[in-house]
């Protein structure tokens, strides 16, 4: 058979879910020039071929909530999220990012970012060129490096109103009409240029490391209208908006009328919070209340809790506030190890309280909430498996147990300290929120809190947990779950072109024993710019990874091919397809 007879790729006989949330079927996949062909029974061989007889084919996932602004300009590969099978990322959530910036300004935006997403000043500082000042010339920078997925990004609203505004913009002051103007007049260039939308922060939990508030936080409603509106004036772009909605009425009716004003879609950030855990319930009936009079909005949710991760060799543990850890804090993990060993310092610090205010000493010192990961993980443990639980039943003090785990694994050890969608110990609201028609998976934040949070495998839990694993509730159809981060997230922000294994779509895949699949407990390196160290967290199972008709990894290891190209804006979905 000669070369042009055959296809680029063929994907044999695996079990297929198409991501359109319809049964599982046993089919071939057929690929030529990064688009799919065909799938069904393919008798032409291909080029390449992948023998996924008793795998699972799905389409690639695509994270709408990831922080890969600055690692997408200065590395090729947007790890860990590429190993758990995302094959295109969003960036430029919660308001912040890199652009537009002037020179001036480059410091205010690391602190920012530094501040909200916990990504080290001095990675930023020596990671990013700088070799833009608008947005469009961004994503040109974006643009320029090959990766090993898809990226996407929408404009951030600090950058674009400490650009705009300067100081002002930063201690946010009212924005006057001429700066609300100017404001959108570079978001309709920005979505213009490619920008899927546009992202906001209204929540005190995002400050930058000078500990001042997102520049964005009290964005009065006719500043956030005039950009919406000129999104409205391209017709393209969503609307990405986290809020701490503490006055829950006011907020939901500014946000729908800027949605009803503009006519541009609206994604909002839910979670379960502790203080109020039935909270999200009435945001969530609010959604239902929207959708249901015409309008676009979704919520973004978590399929697991939000949670810290706290180790001597992580930002956080629950010792970080005593005055004996700051003597040992700076020190090389194998040094610090070694005195935390000793029985002198053992004593010290287990004898004093910690300082650094309610969140050293209290939020830090929930034992009740903490647990050991495990390997593999598990992010759905009962109360009686916390380290207070644990070490009731040891007769020790729960600090004194968090102590000696901590020090096991030669220091490495994590605990995990829930503080989102785990109010009471079930992962139960989680199903609710993902299970709701207009809510869609995110809030993974790969590439961001590189020393306290790894949530960017999201992705593999979600398949793992929710289809398979669960024994503490209800659990999902494969078919269903692959939709969700497939289907139902790309054309969320308007990526109709992916998302769906069917014929004129494209190339973009995963090939699943999901028998094997598996998370592997967080680990520390140190592989970012300037020596940086962040979580990552490896998977298992993944037989390949697709992105535009090529194979970017094999059972987890690359090969090499980095296919994955900047998205700029929304993408129709093919003709003989359907959304």
């Amino acid at each position: 058979m000669s070369t042009h007879e055959r296809h680029d790729l063929v994907i044999r006989g695996g079990t297929v879910a198409d991501g359109t949330g319809g049964p599982l079927r046993e089919a071939d996949v057929a690929i030529d020039g990064g688009v799919i062909v065909d799938v069904g029974r393919v008798t032409r061989a291909g080029l390449e071929e992948i023998d996924a007889a008793g795998l699972l084919v799905t389409p690639g996932f695509v994270d709408v909530h990831t922080h890969y602004d600055g690692q997408a300009v200065w590395d090729d590969r947007m790890t860990p999220s590429s190993w758990h099978g995302v094959t295109t990322a969003v960036m430029g959530n919660c308001g912040v990012g890199f652009a537009p910036c002037r020179p001036d300004d480059h410091d205010t935006l690391v602190r920012l970012m530094e501040g909200v997403e916990d990504i080290p000043g001095v990675v930023l500082a020596e990671g990013l060129p700088w070799t833009w000042e608008t947005f469009e010339e961004y994503l040109d920078a974006v643009e320029a490096r090959p990766h090993d997925i898809d990226v996407a990004a929408q404009l951030p609203h600090g950058a674009l109103r400490v650009y705009v505004m300067g100081q002002r913009g930063a201690d946010r002051e009212p924005a006057t009409a001429d700066d609300i103007v100017a404001m959108a007049r570079i978001a309709r260039a920005a979505v213009d240029a490619g920008a899927l939308g546009f992202s906001t922060s209204r929540t005190l939990n995002h400050r930058s490391s000078d500990g001042a508030p997102t520049p964005s936080l009290t964005a009065g409603e006719d500043e956030l209208t005039g950009i919406a509106e000129a999104l409205g004036a391209a017709g393209r772009g969503v609307l990405q908006v986290v809020s701490d909605f503490t006055d829950p009425e006011a907020e939901t009716a500014m946000l729908r009328r800027i949605v009803e004003r503009s006519g541009r879609p609206l994604s909002v950030s839910l979670a379960q919070n502790d203080r109020f855990p039935e909270a999200w319930r009435g945001l969530l009936a609010w959604i239902d209340g929207a959708v249901s009079d015409g309008l676009e909005v979704r919520a973004q949710v978590a399929g697991r809790p939000v949670g810290l991760m706290l180790g001597l060799d992580a930002t956080l543990n629950p010792f970080v506030g005593c005055p004996s850890f700051r003597e040992i804090a700076a020190l090389p993990l194998a040094e610090r190890v070694a005195r935390w060993r000793t029985s002198a310092f053992r004593e010290r610090i287990l004898a004093e309280e910690p300082g650094g205010g309610h969140f050293a000493s209290g939020v830090l010192r929930r034992f009740d909430k903490m647990f050991l990961l495990g390997d593999p993980p598990d992010y759905e443990q009962p109360p009686e498996r916390s380290i207070a639980a644990r070490a009731q039943r040891e007769g020790v003090a729960p600090a004194e147990l968090a102590y000696e785990l901590l020090a096991e694994n030669d220091g490495r050890n994590l605990l995990y300290l829930p503080f989102l969608n785990y109010a009471q110990f079930s992962l139960d609201p989680s199903y609710e929120m993902l299970s709701n028609p207009n809510t869609i998976p995110g809030l993974g934040d790969g590439g961001a809190h590189l020393g306290t949070i790894c949530d960017a495998s999201f992705t593999t839990h979600l398949i793992s947990h929710w289809t398979r694993d669960r024994t503490r509730g209800d659990r999902i159809p494969v078919e269903t779950a692959v939709r969700w981060h497939t289907h139902d997230t790309a054309a969320t922000l308007g990526l109709y072109d992916r998302g769906v294994l069917a014929p004129g779509y494209k190339a973009d895949l995963n090939v699943i024993d999901l028998d094997a699949l598996t998370i592997r407990p967080p680990r520390m390196v140190r592989d970012l710019p300037a020596g940086g160290r962040r979580l990552v967290q490896d998977a298992e199972g993944y037989r390949a990874t697709v992105v535009s008709g090529a194979v970017t990894y094999r059972d987890g290891e690359p090969t090499g091919a980095l296919p994955g190209r900047l998205v700029r804006g929304a993408r129709p979905a093919p003709a003989d397809g359907g959304r």
